[in-house]
């Protein structure tokens, strides 16, 4: 459906300006519907809730496909890294694309070789802001004829893509990125400035999103076990009872709950409860 838009608010560093419209009351009415259904998940569903949210967006602007990607800023890795530390550790794809998937798996590869494309450059580049941007607002109209774009946005069945990301602290970000398939029209402005709008008002998911892969203060990332372990212990589920659901012995689950508090630098549930709210540990 097109994306109506009344009145111009401002965001920081939005678009090609600060300056974007809002949608109108009908698309704003759905938004907050999203927001208050997504606020009502379990918060230990993390994964089923990031689900939600992506479909949801993709229904809100006619997209065909959706991506998360955490994205944490470590040292260099090598003299004149061109995004300055910042990778890719967790990424998650709504609709599985077998080429799409493979591109993103070369092209984080190939960061640490300091091979990087120049939207994830230019992306990059204004971290520390909140921004959403098209492929249009980054790119000439030339790159749109370059390999690089056929081979990593045609060939995977994307005509245009839209990026939004989220600076949760000046480490971590959340990054959306939303595709519209080859054959369809390009997003317009309205449609970036919606998504914008969606994205924008949820920090606290922003933030739960980074927590549950152990992006955002844990030293280490969590690993696949970890993170189950974890849903348990948000759900308040008592360690044997995580033990039997993960067909572990009561000891290896203690052992994956001590290593989870160490990694998030808590002693117990409660301070990993305090972290999960916004609150200091």
């Amino acid at each position: 459906m097109p994306i109506a838009r009344s009145k111009v608010v401002n965001f920081p560093d939005t678009g090609t300006s600060s300056r974007v419209m809002m949608p109108d009351p009908a698309v704003r009415e759905r938004i907050h519907t999203i927001w208050d259904t997504l606020a009502d998940l379990d918060a230990a569903k993390i994964d089923e809730t990031l689900a939600f949210l992506q479909t949801n967006l993709c229904e809100l602007i006619n997209a065909q496909n959706a991506d998360w990607i955490g994205v944490v800023r470590l040292d260099a890795t090598f003299p004149g890294d061109p995004v300055g530390g910042w990778r890719p550790p967790v990424v998650r794809v709504l609709r599985h694309n077998e080429k799409f998937l493979a591109s993103v798996k070369e092209q984080t590869r190939n960061l640490e070789r300091g091979i990087v494309n120049d939207v994830v450059i230019r992306m990059v580049g204004m971290s520390g802001n909140f921004r959403a941007r098209r492929l249009c607002d980054v790119m000439p109209a030339e790159w749109f004829d370059s390999p690089f774009y056929r081979s990593y946005y045609q060939d995977c069945g994307h005509r245009d893509a839209v990026y939004v990301a989220f600076p949760v602290n000046e480490d971590a970000e959340s990054y959306f990125g939303l595709f519209r398939a080859t054959g369809q029209p390009p997003f317009t402005v309205e449609e970036r400035d919606t998504l914008a709008y969606a994205l924008r008002g949820i920090k606290w998911f922003h933030r739960q999103l980074l927590l549950s892969h152990g992006l955002l203060v844990a030293s280490i990332p969590l690993t696949p076990v970890e993170r189950q372990v974890l849903q348990g212990l948000l759900t308040g589920l008592a360690e044997k009872a995580i033990a039997a659901a993960q067909g572990q012995s009561h000891h290896t689950t203690h052992g994956y709950v001590s290593s989870i508090f160490r990694k998030f630098g808590v002693n117990n549930r409660s301070g990993l409860m305090a972290l999960w709210l916004g609150r200091a540990p």
